[in-house]
């Protein structure tokens, strides 16, 4: 998952660049789309849409996901955007306070039940991911569980990914409230940020290259990556922690512009990208989310969870606040 932090100017910069870069400047006839997603992800909608019909048709913007988050949750319908795909606690609370989104029009055939304002494009799991030759030359033991970070042999060698700037240490946090309550989870923080000092990174893929770098030998990230790098033959390995396997999806979104034209290509170009895209989705992100899609062996988790309470901006603010209170 992205970085989600982006300071202004910043912020702007990477807007100019993404019109520069796109090759198009926005009119009036193209659907805006606004979107959170990792570069596999956004190249991977490209390719669908510009296959089937919709190349020149829209204007494609990327965000870190509180910068975009900020902004749905201000601007509410009256955003520049006409779809969005977009973390999915986020578009549940944009709607809850601007009620911004139209239902979608197209069924899904989704294998969970969702919103009927948005359907999801990926989901992501938490893992821990080690590199086998680090653990080696260090003598240190493959750990099992989150709990086992916090131990202080593992002093220096653990990177993680700081919950303030990347909603990917959410994944971590949710999995040791979940299990040991927030009194627990706060114990067991405390000693893997103990452990990982310098090694706290904004970005969520930070800590996965540290550890194919060799910087340190144990990481908390995403699981589908891990999965990637041992299959390409790099030392990496995975660990399901016992505390469970917990994810975040991000999905599509249609923003209610009075059914205007844009509106309705819009949706259009969102039921193309799930029905003509999941192929290519699956490739990077390959969590099954639709009927008829099927996961091997080495992508199902063993143990995947599901938060007690409903992932909202509020509980991802208030897991900030308990974080913070661990460094």
């Amino acid at each position: 998952m992205k970085r989600k932090i982006f300071k202004g100017l910043l912020a702007s910069a990477m807007l100019c660049g993404a019109l520069t870069l796109s090759g198009c400047t926005s009119t009036n006839d193209q659907v805006v789309i606004y979107s959170n997603a990792d570069d596999e992800a956004v190249e991977a909608m490209k390719k669908t849409l510009d296959n089937n019909g919709y190349e020149g048709k829209y204007l494609f913007q990327t965000f870190g996901t509180s910068e975009l988050g900020g902004k749905l949750l201000a601007e509410g319908k009256d955003i520049e955007a006409d779809l969005v795909t977009m973390s999915s606690f986020y578009l549940d609370s944009a709607q809850d306070k601007k009620n911004m989104f139209v239902n979608l029009d197209f069924e899904t055939k989704s294998l969970e039940q969702y919103s009927s304002y948005y359907t999801p494009i990926t989901s992501q799991e938490g893992a821990i991911i080690v590199n086998a030759e680090e653990l080696k030359a260090n003598n240190l033991a493959t750990p099992t569980c989150l709990k086992d970070l916090a131990k202080p042999e593992y002093k220096d060698m653990i990177s993680v990914t700081d919950i303030s700037s990347s909603s990917t240490a959410w994944l971590l946090i949710q999995a040791l409230v979940s299990e040991y309550g927030e009194d627990g989870a706060k114990d067991v923080l405390k000693g893997i940020y103990k452990n990982a000092g310098a090694h706290i990174e904004d970005s969520g893929s930070g800590p996965i290259k540290k550890v194919r770098a060799g910087e340190v030998a144990i990481g908390f990230g995403l699981r589908h990556q891990a999965v990637r790098d041992k299959e390409d033959g790099l030392p990496i390995d995975y660990i399901d922690p016992i505390e469970g396997n917990f994810s975040l999806t991000e999905s599509v979104a249609i923003v209610n512009k009075d059914n205007n034209e844009h509106q309705k290509l819009a949706m259009e170009m969102a039921k193309c990208i799930i029905e003509k895209g999941r192929k290519e989705l699956l490739k990077t992100y390959p969590n099954p989310l639709y009927e008829g899609e099927l996961s091997d062996v080495v992508n199902k988790s063993a143990y995947p969870k599901v938060f007690d309470n409903k992932l909202t901006v509020d509980l991802l603010e208030k897991h900030q606040k308990l974080s913070e209170e661990c460094k």
